[in-house]
């Protein structure tokens, strides 16, 4: 396989996740992005805009647009920030921790199909290398625009 086959192969391993997943959560009326929101909140403690932004990862202005659906259906609620004015934290509400539990199960099938694909051993490999690839592109945009501008762009 050529280096060039690489970006094909991840984008088309993406978009069958997204498609996928898009259709298994859509009578649930929620999108497959909006399952990443709710899976980033589900681990824990309260997040600021900003850092759940930089977790998911995904453009500041595409998640508060969502936040702002997720809100008013009653999923999540932002609050102000307890030691930064400027800033307001997100979490999860009862109900949307109630959705994200079905919806997790709604996603069980695309799991076992995923690893069922795979050798045993593989997971933990194809994981350990796709966080390899991450990495070093996401060092690459920094080292390219240089870390203030990356923050800023990433922080909104």
């Amino acid at each position: 396989m050529t280096t060039g086959a690489l970006p094909m192969a991840l984008r088309a391993a993406y978009l069958a996740l997204h498609r996928r997943s898009e259709a298994a959560f859509a009578s649930h009326g929620v999108t497959a992005d909006q399952f990443v929101l709710l899976a980033t909140l589900a681990r824990g403690q309260a997040l600021t805009q900003r850092e759940l932004a930089r977790r998911m990862p995904s453009d500041p202005s595409t998640v508060r647009a969502m936040l702002v659906l997720l809100e008013k259906r009653g999923l999540v609620q932002r609050d102000a920030h307890p030691t930064d004015a400027r800033a307001r934290t997100v979490s999860l509400t009862a109900a949307g921790k109630r959705k994200f539990r079905h919806l997790w199960t709604a996603g069980d099938p695309i799991r076992e199909q995923m690893v069922g694909a795979l050798l045993p051993g593989e997971v933990e490999t194809l994981v350990g290398l796709l966080t390899k690839v991450a990495e070093s592109l996401n060092a690459q945009c920094v080292a390219a625009v240089g870390e203030s501008t990356f923050m800023a762009n990433s922080e909104g």
